[in-house]
């Protein structure tokens, strides 16, 4: 048989047509149906937000310029509520606290959980019993831990000073001394979340290559060393962010002062918080609560938008 009948002689192959692409509005109907069951499935978490945390915040601007008080009409004061505010001989020291709790939180708390870190990722055994030890105070309630430390710092029976007596050194006030009243307080907080800032800190650790640490110690560099031109350059992102998430975190701090010291001695430990707190329930008066509320608002709106900005820029790049 030559190859011409051959040919003629082979079975025909059906060639199927390609299918007719969808119609531009059928895909746009089942987008738009995609859309509606992601937003429905979402509807649920936007309604909490919407009812305790946007409403909230927009009522609070808006009492911000109103004489407000429970069971009687609100009035516009226009910024009557600031001007109390700001000639509130409490506002000053609530800010000054405020600042020196995150200058002496952000010294204490950015040094002790990056030196933990460091320790911890030398380590060669028992690495998952120190981090479940490390982060143990983070599943502590904070109230819980605010009393355990209002016992730990009693100048008579406490824990503190009965250890320094062991050690044959001078006991202090704590809590109950105006010059030490705040740096005890930064003790807590520090102790209290600290585990979370060190297991991030030791996820960026472990994701430094091995090889630049071998370079250094070739080059005869020691620990010090190593840590400052390969350690904090590989990780200042991460520092600069929890730096950041530190700032706004302390600026609102409410816990300790409430629980331990009560604002006190001397005002020594009233927080911005604390007095808006102060403002709202012992005052009731919470024009002047909600205007002070604006005023921290802002601030840690402008330390969000660095850090949004911070992070753009990293995932950009």
């Amino acid at each position: 048989m030559t190859k011409t009948a051959a040919r003629r002689s082979a079975p025909a192959v059906a060639v199927r047509p390609l299918p007719a692409p969808p119609p531009a509005g059928g895909r746009g109907r089942r987008r738009l149906r995609d859309q509606l069951h992601a937003y429905g499935f979402l509807l649920g978490g936007l309604v909490c937000f919407a009812l305790f945390s946007w409403y909230p915040a927009i009522r609070a601007v808006v009492i911000a310029f109103q004489k407000y008080t429970p069971g009687s009409e609100p009035e516009w004061v226009g910024t009557a509520n600031f001007t109390r505010v700001l000639h509130d001989p409490e506002f000053a020291a609530a800010w000054r606290n405020t600042l020196t709790f995150t200058l002496l939180a952000l010294l204490i708390g950015f040094a002790v959980p990056f030196a933990l870190a460091l320790v911890l990722n030398e380590l060669r055994h028992a690495k998952a019993f120190f981090r479940v030890v490390v982060y143990l105070p983070v599943m502590i309630p904070p109230v819980v831990s605010a009393l355990l430390w209002k016992w730990f710092y009693d100048p008579g029976a406490g824990l503190a000073n009965e250890a320094l007596r062991f050690l044959n050194l001078p006991t202090s006030n704590w809590t109950n001394g105006a010059d030490t009243a705040l740096v005890s307080l930064v003790i807590v907080a520090t102790w209290a979340n600290m585990g979370g800032t060190v297991l991030i800190y030791l996820a960026a650790l472990q994701s430094i290559p091995g090889e630049l640490y071998e370079a250094a110690e070739l080059d005869g560099a020691n620990l010090l060393q190593r840590v400052r031109h390969v350690t904090i350059p590989q990780t200042r992102f991460v520092i600069l962010m929890l730096m950041l998430l530190q700032v706004i975190a302390t600026m609102q701090v409410f816990t300790e002062p409430f629980v331990i010291t009560g604002g006190g001695p001397e005002n020594a430990t009233v927080t911005v918080l604390y007095l808006i707190y102060k403002y709202a329930f012992l005052y009731n008066d919470f024009g002047g609560a909600c205007a002070l509320s604006v005023m921290l608002l802002v601030l840690l709106g402008a330390f969000s938008a660095v850090y949004l900005r911070l992070t753009r820029s990293e995932g950009d790049a």
